[in-house]
């Protein structure tokens, strides 16, 4: 439905318009297929003179607006006849198809809209003014394809013009068939006395329409490829995936032939995303199948594009085949134009393969292949454990994992499946324990050195390397013998493995920043140093590893520099890994930095479940001054002389805790208000979702920890299953009642619950808890009146329940399949807490969203409530509205979210998307009037991650046009100061020289990232190795690192000034946080975006920003809170929290990295905003230093991390970040520190006050 007096927009992508310099023609026929066109330019050459005049057009050359006015005006309007072939409906050309309806209903020409594949499209169809018969038949020639038909296309297309009856009804030729180069018929005999005896099938799957135009040049190089590679191809074409004559084809083919691997160079999905898969026969043979990519662009474009792929084919070759569980491989086929044909005068496009990208295709599928067919006791392979930061306490990252343990477990089942394993009953401390004998980030001298890769051998494989990354790793690192884990006297470089028989254990090298962080920070695409290529050379070529696991997110591989997508044997992670094949156990709620490693690193994910969730609930002081605020209310009524001294001690209590601040209770409030706004904040405290330990791969939660899952999961609504805390509302008779939206303060006034006294709603949230896990558990059971909680219950236990237990064994078998070589099924992704059941089981190879759908309408209904909300707490704060904002914008939340964080821009902006009414994609957008709004537009500025750049350019080019037509609006500054500041800008460039279409260009930029080819926000490194001396140092890395715009035809040009620009504007600092799976002190990345943009803003303005850390975990209810609130909550309720602390102590080693972690995130927001407080470092130094059994654990289960927590406590005090309550507390943490540097390469030390 759109607005009243909205205004409409349209997305473009800066594109130029073009002239396609044709003549007029009779007959326009326009089709995004090139096979269309040459087949049809190759039918008119045998037609005759007489024949209409005919011109073919491709409607990708008329993507801009312009050009598709100048067509029109030049072709459409004198044309008698215009037939148009869309793939994908009326939302992939819109303007395109609006604009021909128009001129042809108004000068009456024939009009025919076709759907581009063999799938009715009614509404494209209905837009036609031919009969329906005659586009029916125009449409089935194209279907069914040839030289015939395109033929009697062209006659039945000359007989609407002038009636002749010289056509003949289209011909159903093979929907499918086998394919042999010089072989007109063709059968399985004849293909497989072309075969090497013994040798692996792999199948080649490919359009028809190829083999009907004869742009066959790509098969024909994967054939002599494949069989370089010492395989058996079986060429096979095919109408459609989801053509059922195709599937059934290949069914039969396969069933005679069972390939070991399928080559798939067909685009789009059997499958439709977010529905249970549909097995096809591709997945039927149960072998890998890699997609396998015809790009729509040329070679040039392709080279000179760090982007690698267009949006469509990103969409098509990439995002919509990974729904089917396809492993991305390469582009290795690009348009280029052979003849111009003077007939039709339109160039035939033909399909020219890059021999090296065919190359790699064969040589991952021929490894693929040596991983099935080698028995499981003699294959190699390599669990490689992350690590970063680069320090001794913190390896073996993995985000929610205990990865020490979950290997272990591995290791055992692998054990049990016939693996040659050393020791199969190694458990995670021992892990770790010879991980760290090794050569580790802590250097090399001392250590056990179990593999080395010989110098020699070392600089044949680097010398292998093209020669551009060759010449970017010696310019930067120089000679291989500086590098730090290069040994002098055995000249070979020391590799961070153990062996545990066929079976090696690595510690990933890293990424190269720790060696150099002051004079890296700047260098957002540094290559990996020497000793990097070497631990992967061995892999590689010493150890011949069969499969590389990298176990738990994330490693760095995937995210060296280099294309986003269809690689070149230049980027680094093709460079350093190879055609190697590649597992990815991964947790389930993070899709985009999963599809990282699916698009630039061939993995295969297994998903794996998040970490058990729980309630916080309430502990410690913050328990005792909860028993007083209950006392006092108990007594108002009873004794209220009693509760003067009681206010009076809870006042003085909430004051020494900090808890009074962090309530907004002011020192005159009155003490009834003041009481209810520390009683919900208790509550909310209480309610606060945290993770109860973490997740074992292999191994579902049992237990408590099953039950408060399970609760967590059911709390909050799905597509088809309301809210269980709803329904017990409802059953207990509480109309009215949300017990997901409600003020935790205030007084219930309703009857008595279960004969209980309730005296605030949030006591009614907490009964209703603790009935939820009473029920889930078993408990207790529900009485059969109660209808809506029955049903839950019932789907709970059903289908809830066993998801998630059978989550551990699925985990365990998705591995086990891929190590075998064998087909993992895909699965979608997402926060399963967030009302998304369908995540579960994991153990699957989860795909991600449709980005062509981004924002979807549930993610602008959340924005736009999201975006008033902010609105309203800044106007509420500050007395005005806000007018400047930065947002950080990551493409693995918008992934989960379906693009709330888009959704609120546009909403902030006064912008609305637009969505096609069938598909639901997003095709345009309206501008909101003001009176609608109610408030003033909001000028934002975007931080992209590099992850988002890559896998939404749609987006992109959505909100660069969005803002830029909100800046062409004639409206005041006041309503609109995004039009404003444009306008300014602008004239300052001019005044100063530059030509007003660069002028309009540059200051139109609101959105910039990191540079193209490269990822993060540059403040890690510094902060990690402590390379850094006040916060101007991390404003200027984190400005270094995001100054590139995007937008406007813009893809990463570099424009600091503008950036800073935009910086010093901004009065608000945005960042989102979509679930409570994890918090901003368990990430880096909350960090380095939103602390980094603070400090960024302070040191570009002055002055610091207001910043804003929303909490969207709940679609329906969005809280908006300072990030002063979220860092206070976040510490009381996860940090120091017993209740988490004795939950990560039972995972040792990992459980103590997790400890570090929080000391380490939430030291680097002190480092780079001015929302951490005394009070936050003492509560943790309290939980974790001064209580004894605490500090036991930490040295026994992780000394190192222990050491790191001392020394990052005393760095937060040598720079003043931190003044703590105890004076004891410097020379407790020196006592715990091995020297007197405060982290690694550090100048400062920390001295105890005299």
């Amino acid at each position: 439905m759109h607005l009243l007096n909205a205004q409409p927009g349209a997305v473009a992508d800066g594109s130029e318009a073009i002239d396609l310099g044709q003549s007029p023609g009779q007959i326009l026929f326009l089709s995004a297929a090139d096979t269309d066109l040459a087949a049809l330019s190759a039918a008119r050459s045998s037609v005759g003179s007489n024949f209409p005049s005919l011109r073919l057009a491709n409607v990708m050359q008329l993507s801009h607006p312009m050009s598709v006015d100048l067509y029109c005006e030049k072709m459409v309007k004198t044309a008698k006849l215009i037939i148009v072939r869309l793939l994908g409906g009326v939302s992939y050309w819109q303007y395109g198809v609006e604009q021909i309806s128009g001129i042809c209903a108004s000068n009456g020409s024939a009009l025919a809209f076709l759907p581009g594949d063999d799938q009715p499209d009614e509404d494209l169809i209905s837009r036609s003014n031919l009969p329906s018969e005659s586009c029916h038949r125009l449409w089935q020639y194209l279907v069914h394809g040839g030289s015939e038909n395109a033929r009697e296309f062209l006659n039945f297309a000359s007989s609407i013009l002038d009636g002749a009856e010289h056509w003949c009804e289209p011909r159903p030729l093979l929907r499918a068939g086998l394919y042999w180069p010089g072989i007109n018929s063709v059968d399985l005999a004849t293909i497989s006395n072309n075969w090497r005896a013994d040798a692996q099938v792999v199948a080649i799957v490919f359009y028809r329409a190829h083999l009907q135009s004869g742009n066959l040049k790509p098969i024909l190089q994967l054939i002599k490829a494949l069989e370089a590679e010492e395989l058996s191809p079986l060429p096979i074409f095919i109408s459609s995936l989801k053509d059922p004559l195709s599937d059934k084809i290949l069914q039969q083919i396969f069933a005679d032939a069972p390939p070991q691997v399928i080559l798939n160079t067909t685009g789009f999905s059997a499958s439709t995303p977010g529905i249970a898969h549909v097995s096809c026969a591709l997945d039927g043979c149960n072998c890998p199948v890699f997609q396998v990519i015809f790009s729509g662009g040329s070679k040039e474009d392709w080279h000179k594009n760090t982007q690698g792929l267009s949006p469509r084919d990103l969409a098509m070759n990439v995002a919509l085949p990974e729904v089917d569980g396809r492993i991305i491989t390469r582009a290795i086929s690009f348009k280029n134009q052979a003849n111009h044909d003077p007939l039709t005068e339109h160039s035939i496009v033909n399909y020219e393969p890059k021999r090296d990208r065919v190359q790699f295709v064969a040589k991952l599928a021929a490894n693929w292949c040596r991983l099935s067919k080698t028995p499981a006791n003699e294959r190699c392979i390599a669990i490689v454990l992350a690590n970063y930061p680069n320090r001794d306490g913190r390896i073996g990252n993995g985000v929610g994992l205990d990865t020490p343990a979950s290997v272990s477990h591995v290791i055992s089942i692998l054990a049990e499946e016939g693996y040659d394993i050393a020791d199969p009953n190694l458990d995670g401390s021992q892990l770790i324990e010879k991980l760290l004998a090794g050569p580790t980030n802590a250097g090399v001298l001392g250590r056990k050195i179990e593999a080395m890769l010989p110098l020699n051998v070392y600089v044949r494989a680097f010398e292998r390397l093209p020669v551009v990354a060759q010449r970017k790793i010696q310019g930067r690192w120089g000679d291989p013998v500086n590098d730090p884990f290069y040994l002098a006297q055995e000249k070979s470089f020391a590799v961070p493995i153990f062996y545990c028989g066929k079976i090696v254990i690595g510690l990933q090298p890293a990424r190269g920043y720790n060696i150099d962080p002051k004079s890296s920070y700047h260098d957002p695409d540094l290559p990996p140093p020497h000793g990097y290529l070497a631990f992967y050379f061995w892999l590689r070529e010493c150890f011949g590893a069969h499969a590389v696991i990298h176990f738990g997110k994330h490693g760095n591989l995937e995210w060296l520099p280099g294309k986003a997508l269809a690689l070149s044997d230049e980027c680094f992670p093709e460079a350093v890994f190879g055609p190697t094949p590649h597992l990815y156990p991964f947790i389930v709620n993070d899709p985009g930095e999963g599809a990282q490693a699916k698009r630039r690193a061939q993995a295969v994910i297994v998903d794996h479940l998040t970490p058990p969730l729980t309630r916080a609930e309430i502990y410690g002081p913050l328990a005792e001054l909860e028993q007083l605020v209950d006392e006092y209310f108990d007594a108002t009524g009873i004794d209220p002389g009693r509760c003067n001294i009681l206010s009076d001690l809870i006042f003085e209590k909430s004051i020494e805790l900090g808890i009074a601040e962090e309530c907004g209770i002011s020192r005159d409030e009155e003490p009834t208000s003041a009481l209810s706004k520390l009683d919900g904040y208790l509550c909310e405290l209480k309610e606060l979702q945290i993770r109860d330990g973490l997740h074992i791969f292999g191994q579902a939660p049992t237990d408590r920890q099953l039950t408060d899952l399970l609760v967590a999961l059911a709390r909050v609504p799905g597509a088809k299953r309301q809210s269980l805390h709803r329904a017990l509302a409802n059953d207990l008779g509480l109309a009215g009642f949300d017990p997901l939206d409600c003020n935790m303060g205030e007084v219930w006034d309703g009857d008595k619950i279960d004969g209980m006294h309730i005296r605030t709603q949030g006591d009614l949230v907490e009964h209703i808890e603790k009935l939820a896990s009473s029920l889930v558990s078993g408990n207790e059971k529900a009485p059969k009146d109660w209808e809506s909680s029955g049903e839950v219950l019932s789907e709970i236990n059903s289908s809830l329940r066993p998801a998630v237990i059978s989550s551990g064994t699925s985990e365990i078998y998705g591995l086990l399949s891929g190590l075998r070589g064998n087909f993992v099924l895909p699965g979608p992704s997402g926060a399963p807490s967030r009302g998304r059941p369908e995540v579960l089981p994991t153990g699957r190879n989860f795909y991600s969203v449709d980005t062509r759908a981004v924002p979807t309408p549930a993610a602008w209904t959340l924005g736009w409530k999201s975006a008033s909300l902010i609105m309203e707490r800044y106007a509420q704060d500050h007395g005005e509205w806000l007018k400047h904002v930065g947002l950080s914008v990551w493409g693995t939340s918008n992934m989960r979210t379906g693009g709330d964080d888009i959704a609120q821009a546009l909403a902030l902006l006064g912008v609305r998307p637009v969505w096609e009414p069938v598909s639901r994609r997003v095709t345009n957008f309206e501008i909101m009037p003001l009176d609608v709004l109610g408030r003033p537009r909001v000028d934002v500025t975007l931080r992209i991650s590099g992850f988002f750049r890559d896998a939404f350019p749609a987006q992109i080019d959505l909100f660069d046009s969005a803002v830029r037509a909100v800046a062409k609006l004639e409206e005041n500054a006041e309503d609109n100061p995004i039009a404003a500041a444009v306008k300014k800008e602008k004239r300052q460039m001019i005044q100063m020289g530059t030509d007003p279409t660069t002028a309009d260009l540059h200051s139109g930029y609101r959105i910039f990232g990191s540079k193209p080819g490269a990822y993060g926000a540059g403040l890690q490194a510094l902060i990690d190795e402590c390379g850094w001396e006040n916060s101007d140092d991390l404003a200027k890395a984190y400005i270094a690192w995001s100054s590139y715009a995007y937008g406007g035809g813009a893809r990463g040009v570099t424009a600091k000034s503008q950036f800073e620009c935009r910086l010093k504007a901004i009065e608000a600092v945005l960042h989102n946080q979509d679930n409570r799976e994890h918090d901003l002190l368990d990430s880096d990345d909350y960090y380095q975006f939103e602390g980094g943009m603070i400090t960024a803003v302070e040191h570009t303005s002055g002055k610091q920003p207001i910043a804003y850390h929303n909490d969207h975990s709940r679609p329906e209810n969005p809280k908006i809170h300072s990030l002063e609130e979220e860092i206070a909550r976040t510490i009381r309720g996860r940090g120091a929290n017993p209740k988490w602390i004795s939950g990560v102590m039972r995972h040792g080693y990992k459980g103590a990295f997790e400890i570090a972690a929080t000391v380490d995130y939430l030291f680097a927001f002190a480092a780079t905003t001015g929302a951490v407080k005394d009070r936050h470092f003492d509560l943790l130094f309290d939980a974790y230093i001064e209580d004894d059994e605490v500090l036991s654990f930490l040295k026994s289960a992780n000394a190192d991390a222990l050491a790191e927590i001392a020394k990052r406590f005393l760095e937060a005090l040598d720079r003043g970040l931190w003044q703590p309550k105890l004076n004891s507390a410097p020379a407790k943490l020196m006592a715990l520190t091995d020297s007197k540097s405060v982290g690694q390469g550090n100048k400062f030390d920390a001295k105890a006050p005299e």
